[in-house]
């Protein structure tokens, strides 16, 4: 008995000894140096959340150096498309996209595309990603967690030690606002292959009247080409595409959950309204002989709040966000009227409903206030998204193995995710935010929510990526 132990011990040493002559001592040293193996790991999934380390203080930085890419003093951030406060923060994710080890490229509108291939690169990519465009005096998180986020996903995976079987991809979406143009997520359009809106760019201008293509060429974009075609992705691009998003709202804060996991994407719907009046002066002409067009299109948005509550659905709303009166003086008759109208639903039917009523009254209000209904124009009347079970899914296992708290949500703000869903598989992962304060100053998500997100972002993107 005491023989075999001994002999037991002899070839457990032996093997210990083979084992550590066969490992190559320089190795070794640039391990213990670097803090990381130096072999390359198979492509597995972190075995260990505790693997997936975020640079809270690095992330929380960049944030704040974005800000102040911005024609507005702090707290607020006005960024707006194609503006030099708007190139020179390209200039920055560009920058940090190279510094985490992405191959960086640009299309001819300007959505920026962070790669890191996969060791099958032949494979559709899975792709995340936001906008960092802000409306006027609006906060610094809208959009902005969504592509820093996704950076510091990135790295995250990279600290771990995975290595993607499917490439994975950053994306900056150019106009996800629309604040300059009008035109709301107007890249992920384009991806998407909008013809429509790649014919209309020929010829829309600002309120400058400084055309689209003359701003993007300033830029430094559609340097060559006034066919923006080349924009289009084919279907089946990406496999997937998992944006991550401040919620906008104030339900995951107030029932204290980690994330949100979107289910579906509200349809959104932009109208455009003139009236034409004959104007006036405001004492000279009596209330009985007036043609008055600013009357036209306050009367027009009370309708616009009487169909919307009518749906009898919670989910349907609307918002007269702009009214403009001509000539704009407080002794002058408005002889014109401009209103921009959106609504939207999950249900996208109850929400085209709406839009028929609001345009029935917008005549009957021309007609009883003997005003002309000059202009009644749908910009957009887009249909709502799903999110895919199998993006849902990767979501729900991430969040549960980080032991975060989530529920199933529906977006009411629409997202560049709407257009992606055309593309690929879709889905969205939300965070809390302060009161659900957004598009102004006050707007904030805590350092540590925004990490969790990025986490459970990490965590999918490396599930969707070995599929």
């Amino acid at each position: 008995m005491g023989q075999l132990l001994f002999l037991l011990l002899l070839v457990c040493s032996f093997s210990a000894i083979s084992a550590h002559e066969d490992e190559d001592p320089s190795i070794k040293t640039m391990e213990e140096f670097s803090g990381y193996p130096v072999h390359e790991p198979h492509s597995s999934v972190p075995s260990s959340t505790s693997s997936l380390s975020v640079d809270a203080q690095s992330l929380q930085k960049q944030i704040d150096e974005l800000s102040s890419f911005s024609d507005t003093p702090a707290p607020s951030v006005t960024r707006v498309l194609y503006t030099e406060k708007d190139v020179l923060a390209r200039r920055y994710v560009k920058n940090l996209m190279g510094l985490a080890g992405l191959s960086v490229r640009e299309d001819a509108v300007g959505n920026i595309f962070g790669r890191w291939d996969g060791h099958e690169p032949e494979l559709a990519a899975v792709a995340t990603g936001s906008h960092i465009d802000a409306i006027p005096y609006s906060g610094k998180y809208d959009g902005v967690v969504g592509v820093l986020g996704a950076i510091e996903a990135i790295n995250v995976l990279k600290r771990s030690g995975f290595k993607p079987r499917r490439s994975l991809e950053v994306i900056l979406f150019t106009s996800e606002e629309p604040t300059r143009y009008g035109i709301s997520c107007l890249g992920s359009r384009l991806l998407a292959g909008s013809e429509s809106l790649a014919k209309a760019l020929k010829t829309t201008t600002d309120s400058q009247n400084i055309s689209f293509l003359e701003t993007a060429k300033s830029a430094g974009y559609a340097k060559d080409e006034d066919d923006l075609s080349s924009v289009f992705l084919k279907k089946g691009t990406y496999s997937a595409f998992v944006e991550l998003h401040i919620e906008q709202g104030p339900i995951l804060e107030e029932e204290g959950i980690s994330i949100g996991i979107v289910t579906a994407i509200a349809a959104p719907a932009s109208l455009k309204v003139e009236f034409e009046g004959n104007g006036g002066h405001a004492g000279a002409v009596l209330m009985p002989n007036r043609n008055d067009a600013g009357l036209a299109a306050a009367e027009l948005a009370l309708a616009v709040e009487k169909h919307v509550l009518e749906s009898g659905s919670i989910d349907t709303v609307g918002t007269v966000g702009i009214l403009e009166l001509h000539p704009g003086a407080i002794n002058s008759i408005p002889s014109k009227s401009h209103l921009e109208i959106d609504t939207r639903d999950i249900d996208e039917n109850r929400r085209n409903q709406v839009i028929d009523k609001i345009h029935q009254s917008a005549i009957r209000i021309s007609k009883t206030r003997g005003v002309k209904l000059s202009e009644f124009h749908i910009v957009n009347q887009d249909p709502p998204a799903l999110s895919a079970e199998v993006v849902i899914k990767a979501m729900e296992t991430a969040t549960r193995e980080l032991n975060l708290t989530s529920k199933l949500m529906i977006s009411r703000a629409y997202h560049d995710s709407l257009f992606m869903a055309r593309l690929s598989s879709m889905g969205m992962i939300f965070i809390p935010c302060y009161k659900g304060y957004s598009h102004k100053p006050e707007e904030f998500a805590s350092i540590q929510d925004i990490s969790n997100g990025v986490k459970v972002l990490a965590l999918t993107l490396a599930k969707l990526s070995l599929q």
